[in-house]
C-alpha cells in the first residue's frame, strides 16, 4: 500500500458530523477555520473539515510530497512535467527563481512603455482599446477591467474572444476605428479564433481609411517572431515567458489592456497583492495555509463526499465574471483523468465550477441548493465596503442576503409539510474581502491559482497542461482542410445542414 492510499484511508475512517453538532463539539472552530490574509477574511467553519480532518488531510499533504512541490514551483523548476517547463507566473509578481524575475521586470518594463507611448499620443490618438483573445488571454483582463474600471475613463475597453462575428458587430458599432488600439493576446500567436478576429479588425480599419492600420496593433505573445511574421513591428510586441500558462498569465503582458485602462499604479497594486498571497503560500505550515485549506475542502467533498460541482457567487456586481474565471482555471487546470506519472486517477479530480451573481442566483439556482438531492459546496465572495453612490441600504442588503444563505443552508428548517422543509447541512465557505481594490483582487486570483495547485498536488496531477482542448480544435481544421467523409453519419448531416 502506497503512503498517499494510507493517507486517503485515514481520512475515510473519520466520520461524518452534521455542521450544527461540529459547532457544538468544538468550542474554537471559528478562530480555527477563520483566516485573515491580504485585506481578505476567509471562513471555512461552516464546512466538514474538523479536527480529524485537518491533520489527516495535512499528513495527505506530506505524503504528496506537497511542500517539495510548492518549492518547486517557487523556485522555477519543471513542474510542467508533460511539457517540460516550469510555471513560472509567480515570478511575474517577483516571487520566483532570481532570473526568472529578472525577465518579468524587464517585460514590465517594455509594457510600461509602451502605455507611455499610447498616453503621449505615438501612436495617435487612442480613446478605444480592442482586446482580442481567447480562454486565458481574454478571461483575465475581462475581469481586471470589469471589477476595478467602471469609473476610468482612461479610455473604453472591450475584450472580444468569440469567434461568432455578432461580437465584433457589437463593438464596431460603438468604436471609433480612427481612435481604436487593437490589441491581439494569443501566446502562440496562432489561434484560430483570434487570428480570425485580429484580421477582421484591420479589415473595418482599412475600410475606414485608417493610414496603416498594422501600426495601431499591439501584440501580447509568447512567440514573438510569429507576430513579426504576422506583420507586426517588433518595437509593438510586448513578450511573456512561455512557461507563463495561458490561465494564469494576467500578472503578464496579457495584462496590458488592464494596465492601460487602470494607470500602471493600479497593475502595480495587483501584483503586489498577489506577491503578498504567494509568500502566504509559501511560508505558510499546512494548518493556517488558506490555499492548502481549500484545497482540503475541495478535496473531502470531492473526493470523499462524491460531490460533482462547486458554486461560486459574487455578491458583488464587479465580480460578476469571477465565476466565468475561475471555470477556466479550476477546470482547465484539474479536469485530467491520469497523474503526471500517466497511471489513472483513483477517484475524481476538478469539481465543476460554476456559479452568478447575487441576489440574482437566489432568484435562479438556489431552490437546488436549498432543496436538492446533489450536494453542492457553496462559495460565497463579497466586498464589505461598497463602491456606488446609492445609500448603505442597497450594500446592506446585500451583504445580509449574502450571509443569510450561508446561515441557511447549514441549518435548515424543519416543517411537517416535506414541501417546506429544509434538510440543512449543506456547506459554505465565505470570503470577504474588505474593499474590493487593485491589492486585494490580486490575493484573490492568487489565492484561487494556489489552491487550484494545492488540488492538483494531493491528486498527483499536472495543472499545468491542457490537452484535452486540442481535439475539437482539430477536427475543425480537417473538416476546412479534408472534407468530411471521415466523420459519423450525424457529424456529416450536420455539416451539410448547416454549411450547405
Amino acid at each position: 500500500m502506497t503512503v498517499e492510499k494510507g493517507a486517503w484511508d485515514a481520512l475515510r475512517s473519520v466520520s461524518e458530523t452534521r455542521l450544527v453538532d461540529l459547532f457544538k463539539a468544538e468550542p474554537d472552530r471559528l478562530s480555527r477555520l477563520s483566516f485573515d490574509e491580504c485585506g481578505l477574511h476567509f471562513d471555512f467553519s461552516k464546512t466538514h473539515l474538523s479536527t480529524a480532518l485537518v491533520d489527516r488531510f495535512s499528513e495527505l499533504a506530506e505524503a504528496c510530497g506537497f511542500a517539495a512541490k510548492r518549492d518547486a514551483l517557487f523556485a522555477g523548476a519543471v513542474v510542467n512535467l508533460s511539457e517540460s517547463r516550469p510555471a513560472e507566473h509567480p515570478a511575474e509578481r517577483g516571487q520566483g527563481a532570481p532570473e526568472s524575475v529578472a525577465r518579468a521586470r524587464n517585460f514590465h518594463g517594455r509594457m510600461r512603455a509602451m502605455i507611455d507611448a499610447i498616453e503621449a499620443e505615438v501612436l495617435g490618438p487612442i480613446r478605444h482599446i480592442l482586446h482580442v483573445g481567447i480562454g486565458g488571454s481574454a478571461l483575465g483582463p475581462d475581469l481586471l477591467v470589469d471589477a476595478l474600471g467602471r469609473d476610468s475613463d482612461r479610455y473604453e475597453v472591450a475584450v472580444v474572444s468569440n469567434v461568432d462575428g455578432a461580437a465584433l458587430d457589437e463593438v464596431f458599432r460603438r468604436f471609433d476605428p480612427q481612435a481604436t488600439l487593437l490589441v491581439i493576446a494569443s501566446k502562440t500567436f496562432t489561434t484560430t479564433e483570434t487570428m480570425m478576429n485580429a484580421r477582421s479588425v484591420l479589415t473595418w480599419m482599412d475600410e475606414d481609411n485608417v493610414d496603416d492600420p498594422y501600426s495601431r496593433v499591439v501584440a501580447l505573445t509568447a512567440a514573438p517572431e510569429k507576430a513579426v511574421e504576422w506583420g507586426i513591428d517588433e518595437t509593438r510586441i510586448l513578450p511573456f515567458a512561455e512557461s507563463v500558462g495561458g490561465r494564469y498569465s494576467l500578472w503578464s503582458s496579457i495584462g496590458f489592456p488592464a494596465a492601460l485602462a487602470l494607470g500602471w499604479d493600479a497593475f502595480e497594486h495587483l501584483l503586489e497583492g498577489a506577491a503578498a498571497m504567494d509568500r502566504h503560500f509559501r511560508f505558510t505550515a499546512p494548518q493556517a495555509n488558506i490555499p492548502l485549506i481549500a484545497a482540503f475542502v475541495d478535496q473531502y467533498y470531492s473526493r470523499l463526499r462524491a460531490a460533482e460541482t462547486r458554486a461560486v457567487f459574487a455578491y458583488d456586481e464587479r465580480l460578476r465574471l469571477l465565476p466565468d474565471y475561475l471555470q477556466q482555471l479550476e477546470m482547465e487546470s484539474n479536469g485530467k483523468s491520469v497523474k503526471t506519472d500517466g497511471s489513472p486517477v483513483d477517484g475524481q479530480t476538478a469539481a465543476i465550477t460554476w456559479g452568478g451573481v447575487g441576489t440574482d442566483a437566489q432568484h435562479a439556482v438556489f431552490q437546488l441548493l436549498h432543496q436538492g438531492t446533489r450536494l453542492v459546496p457553496v462559495e460565497f465572495v463579497a466586498a464589505i465596503e461598497p463602491d456606488h453612490v446609492l445609500d448603505d441600504s442597497h450594500h446592506r442588503a446585500l451583504l445580509i442576503n449574502c450571509f443569510a444563505q450561508g446561515a441557511a443552508l447549514m441549518a435548515g428548517k424543519a416543517n411537517d409539510d416535506p414541501a417546506r422543509a429544509y434538510a440543512g447541512d449543506r456547506p459554505s465557505t465565505t470570503i470577504l474581502l474588505d474593499r474590493l481594490d487593485a491589492a486585494r483582487l490580486g490575493a484573490l486570483l492568487a489565492f484561487y491559482e494556489h489552491r487550484t495547485f494545492a488540488n492538483a498536488v494531493l491528486m498527483g496531477i499536472n495543472p499545468f497542461d491542457q490537452f484535452g482542448v486540442e481535439l475539437g480544435k482539430e477536427i475543425a481544421r480537417s473538416i476546412e482542410s479534408e472534407g468530411t467523409e471521415r466523420f459519423d453519419a450525424s457529424t456529416r448531416a450536420l455539416i451539410a445542414r448547416g454549411l450547405g
